[in-house]
């Protein structure tokens, strides 16, 4: 927070704004709650494809690893929460690959690593060309660290954000976040000083006469004596020798301050991807409906679909470096509709009305995670034979 004071990263009025200060804003800590929480409840699916390229699942013991447990210290949801707080507020996500040991290749864990620990550096390998070279030093809540340790692009997960110029992402508190977010922090510290203040303006005293400095003194310390405080916010003012209070700063009414807090929500939560209504803000869509749930299945696929592709490719490419193997995420959970729409979704998909059915009866009931029925695909087979099979009144018995 230091370093961002010392650079500027400065709003004009509310101060620094930093990883800290920008969660204590509802906005932002709703959108980055939501975001992680969204992407540490998919299940990542690992496949192997075969000489056909049909694909398996398969869990191998990354898997382990990236759905249950990183690290001794982590679970699987809080790391990745982690991550993509980082991801979000400082622009990158970097975990550790750790290794049996420095000759061997076999992963034994992933340690998340906060982005101001971490050095980017591109470096020229003799026979490899340009690479990423990684500084890391102790986690800043860890003293008993052992020092600066350097790794290889492979032995890092490295996620960038928007704007990555090949060594870093654009971190989003000295960019989107940094009026946006003191904008947000400046009304709410008006707010918190006004309500404090019993919601009562700022005033002066006027009087027709004049008053010497021992007056003037006199009156304030029974000012500061009598009505400083909460708990003497209520007692009225007794003036005398015709002095009268007159307000000289204008109401939040008249500042339209609650307006302006509704437009920091809508501003935060376009930097963010993450629509309103998903974080609270209703005042311009109704809270049930289709729309709403369409919006919904567009923030799986237009916001964190973007973070999960990156994510995906990253650990592709770093664990795997073959295409016959690779990881997934699963958002089916997230874009079900509603039980009609999805039912009849299966119907179609198993042939209704002498269609082409696409999918069988154990498809469809793995999708509801429930176990195969061989007697359904007999009793499908028998109606596909028999029109009339499936009416009481009719077909061979």
């Amino acid at each position: 927070e230091f370093a961002d004071w010392v650079r500027g990263n400065t709003d004009q009025r509310s101060g620094v704004v930093t990883e800290r200060t920008s969660m204590q804003i509802s906005t932002v800590y709703a959108c980055v709650n939501l975001i992680g929480g969204a992407i540490a409840s998919l299940p990542l699916t690992f496949y192997r494809r075969d000489g056909d390229n049909e694909r398996e699942a398969y869990k191998p013991d990354e898997w382990w690893m990236l759905n249950e447990s990183p690290c001794p210290a982590w679970s699987a949801a809080t790391a990745w929460e982690y991550g993509i707080q980082s991801l979000l507020l400082r622009g990158d996500m970097f975990w550790q690959i750790q290794r049996a040991s420095r000759l061997s290749s076999k992963i034994v864990g992933f340690a998340p690593k906060h982005p101001a620990t971490v050095r980017v550096r591109a470096v020229r390998v003799p026979g490899a060309g340009d690479r990423l070279a990684y500084d890391i030093d102790p986690q800043l809540s860890d003293p008993s660290g052992t020092g600066r340790a350097t790794f290889d692009q492979d032995d890092i997960l490295h996620v960038p954000g928007p704007g990555f110029d090949g060594l870093r992402g654009m971190p989003q508190l000295t960019s989107v976040l940094r009026l946006a977010g003191g904008i947000a922090l400046s009304a709410d510290e008006y707010m918190l000083s006004f309500f404090r203040n019993s919601a009562r303006p700022d005033y002066a005293m006027e009087t027709d006469g004049a008053l010497n400095k021992d007056q003037i003194k006199n009156i304030k310390d029974q000012l500061d004596e009598n009505h400083r405080g909460v708990d003497r916010a209520w007692k009225p003012i007794i003036l005398q020798g015709g002095l009268k209070i007159k307000p000289i700063t204008i109401t939040p009414e008249e500042a339209q301050m609650m307006e302006i807090r509704r437009l920091q929500v809508e501003d935060i939560c376009r930097a963010m991807g993450v629509p309103p209504f998903m974080v609270g803000h209703t005042d311009k869509t109704t809270s049930w409906g289709s729309g709403v749930e369409q919006m919904g299945i567009g923030f799986v696929k237009y916001t964190l679909q973007r973070h999960l592709v990156k994510i995906e490719q990253e650990i592709n490419r770093k664990i795997f470096h073959t295409a016959r193997n690779f990881c997934e995420f699963n958002t089916a959970g997230l874009e079900r509709g509603d039980i009609k729409t999805r039912f009849d979704a299966y119907r179609i998909a198993l042939g209704r009305a002498g269609e082409m059915p696409w999918m069988t009866y154990d498809e469809v009931r793995r999708l509801e995670n429930l176990p195969p029925r061989s007697d359904l695909q007999v009793n499908a087979g028998s109606a596909a034979k028999d029109p009339n099979a499936n009416d009481p009144g009719k077909g061979t018995p």
